[in-house]
């Protein structure tokens, strides 16, 4: 369902946008629409621009919130009021000042901890070099360089110029693109053997001359570990300290930081705000807020701000903004129905003015799901197990999955199947492999591809019925009597039904004149669809290109809408085809176990048999049944391009 909403103009003092806010807008939802592009061309508006006094403070409380322990976090998600800026202020300082020691000796030992590991992750790329990085660093009369190849110029460099020059390398590690190393050459061939090095790519490394880098690499990988993990020590010692200090403030940091949270965002509002400018006093005087609002909150909200003189808002009655916007969509959908807007949205956002069809594939999907994945067992593990994600998760498709598991289950008790086990339950319906069916023509055929045909049928023929309402909502009337989806579509495609109905089922047909009505008119109507919608809007119809063309043109848009419903229709034959496809996967399963030859059963393969179904073929099925949605069902009546609802404000 599509809430209504309404468009709400807010005014009052510059100064006085922050206690608005506060006080008024905090409680409901309000999707912002920018002053300044809804009153575009007005002189006296400028932009409300300043900065934000809550981010640094909400920064401060985010710091100390750190510090706070897990369980003491969890026990504090209470907000115990609503502190004004002041309060904050000074309950923020005296937290800070409280610890300050702690946290100025938790900031140095982070600094120490990040030099040493910067040292440590130097030295590591020279793990390989069996020499002491301090006689290195103070040689006099050699030349060295620490660097870098990439591996393809290090295979080159010792194809080719490694045992060419007079310089030794050392190789110290590699990593996923790069061989580190270092060269040593005589001073005197400094800058023969750096250039050499420097043609094939060397890259240089310096190498810090630090108290710590004594002994070779791998001893002074093992020491600056050490310092690194009793620095770590440290760290949380001193946390543990602060935790404790901390302890009887948490409530107050975690309302504090909830507070400050919702007065930082709701500050951001001024993005969307416009200032009226006062060419007599040279200054700007008042704000101007423009937005969307569901119906019952925007008039509860003009009750609220009578009543305050600093504060007007005015409700436009029409939905027709200054600016000629479409409101954006707001979905709300019953419980059960809600996960499946996740599929809505992924389409489209329904239009304002049309249709939201969250309900339509809520039902359509979970049935086709049971009808192609029908068995008692499996169904119920997949409701099981969704319901889980869902509750545990918040996972829309979880839900999704819930549903469809349901309905999965009430399809095998219809098809007597109970983890591929057909015996133990009877069929309330038919088996899907067995049951036959006697058509005229066509012979023996499978009972569920007919059913599955003339399930898409009847939903093609609700979806055609569903786009009519939708163009007599959207005032499109005329548009949609000649649409292949519309008047005319319908009564052609039931006509169609019912000729095939009266057909199979051995009843007279209606004669050629009458069929010539119901299945020429409705063609020509559809085929002529621009010429008479001209002649009705009394428009000169644009591109014509003579009659033969038109003819030409006309044919071709006849076939192409008989092509069009009759691949929509057979579509729905993959409906009955994966539920003998899944019937027969269970066959096999049964086979390799034993228990269709009536000996002992092996129960290990059972079980994984059906982990594979579920997995496989649940997965295969969900996309084949998603794809009918999108494909045969939305096509046919949904445009989806709408703007979703965005609520600006967080709430108090």
């Amino acid at each position: 369902m599509i809430k209504d909403m309404k468009f709400v103009t807010i005014m009052g003092r510059q100064d006085d946008i922050d206690r608005m806010v506060d006080e008024y807008l905090s409680k409901y939802e309000i999707h912002f629409e920018n002053a300044l592009t809804e009153l575009y061309g007005s002189k006296s508006l400028r932009p409300y621009t300043s900065p934000n006094p809550y981010a640094p403070y909400l920064e401060r409380v985010n710091q100390l919130w750190k510090y706070v322990s897990e369980e003491d976090q969890s026990k504090s998600q209470i907000i115990i009021d609503s502190p004004s800026m002041d309060i904050l202020k000074v309950s923020i300082e005296q937290m800070e000042k409280h610890i300050e020691p702690y946290l100025k000796k938790d900031q140095e030992l982070k600094v120490l901890k990040s030099e040493k590991q910067e040292l440590l992750d130097m030295i590591s790329l020279f793990e390989g070099v069996n020499y002491p990085i301090e006689q290195i660093l103070t040689m006099d009369h050699i030349h060295f360089q620490f660097g870098r190849f990439t591996h393809s110029n290090y295979e080159k460099f010792k194809k080719y110029v490694m045992d060419r020059f007079i310089s030794i390398f050392i190789e110290g590690g590699k990593d996923e693109d790069y061989t580190y190393g270092i060269y040593f050459t005589p001073k005197v061939s400094t800058e023969r053997v750096d250039a050499l090095y420097i043609s094939m790519n060397w890259e240089r490394i310096y190498v810090p001359d630090d108290e710590d880098y004594v002994g070779t690499p791998k001893e002074i990988i093992e020491k600056l570990t050490r310092k690194i993990a009793e620095i770590d020590h440290e760290i949380e010692q001193n946390n543990l300290l602060i935790e404790e200090m901390i302890h009887p403030y948490a409530s107050e940091i975690y309302s504090a930081r909830s507070r400050l949270k919702v007065l930082s965002n709701n500050f951001s509002v001024r993005k969307y705000a416009a200032l009226t400018h006062d060419e007599y006093l040279q200054t700007e005087t008042q704000y101007l807020l423009m937005g969307w609002m569901p119906a019952e909150d925007a008039e509860q909200l003009i009750k609220e701000t009578d009543e305050d003189p600093d504060v007007i808002a005015i409700l436009e009655d029409d939905n027709d903004p200054p600016g000629g916007g479409v409101p954006p969509t707001k979905i709300k959908n019953a419980a059960i129905f809600r996960p499946f807007e996740m599929f809505t949205k992924m389409y489209g956002v329904p239009n304002y003015r049309e249709f939201d069809p969250t309900w339509i594939v809520a039902l359509t999907y979970s049935l086709l799901f049971g009808i192609m994945f029908g068995d008692v067992g499996q169904g119920a593990l997949l409701a099981l197990g969704g319901y889980f994600i869902y509750k545990k998760k918040k996972a829309d498709l979880g839900g999704i999955i819930a549903l469809a598991g349901v309905c999965a289950t009430f399809f095998g008790f219809m098809y007597g199947s109970i983890f591929g086990f057909e015996e133990v339950i009877p069929a309330l319906w038919l088996h899907p492999v067995s049951a036959m069916t006697d058509l005229p023509f066509i012979g023996s055929m499978n009972t569920i591809f007919v059913v599955a045909i003339g399930f898409g049928m009847f939903i093609i023929l609700m979806t055609l019925i569903l786009n009519i309402m939708s163009g007599i909502k959207t005032h499109e009337t005329k548009a949609v009597l000649f649409d292949r989806n519309g008047v005319a579509g319908l009564i052609f495609y039931a006509s169609l039904i019912m000729v095939i109905v009266l057909f199979v089922t051995g009843n007279p047909i209606p004669g050629g004149i009458m069929l010539g009505i119901l299945f020429g008119i409705p063609l020509i109507m559809m085929a002529f669809k621009e010429p008479l919608l001209s002649m009705m809007e009394r428009k000169h119809l644009e591109g014509s290109e003579g009659p033969v063309m038109f003819a030409v043109q006309a044919f071709f848009e006849i076939f192409e809408i008989l092509l069009s419903y009759f691949s929509n229709t057979l579509s729905f034959v993959r409906v009955g085809a994966f539920a003998v496809s899944h019937a027969a996967m269970m066959q096999v399963v049964m086979m390799l176990s034993g228990a269709a030859n009536g000996g002992d059963i092996n129960w290990l393969m059972v079980i994984f048999g059906n982990i594979i179904v579920i997995g496989l073929e649940g997965l295969v099925v969900g996309i084949q049944v998603l794809r009918l949605e999108f494909y045969e069902i939305f096509s046919h009546f949904y445009k989806g391009d709408g703007r979703p609802f965005e609520n600006h404000l967080m709430k108090n």
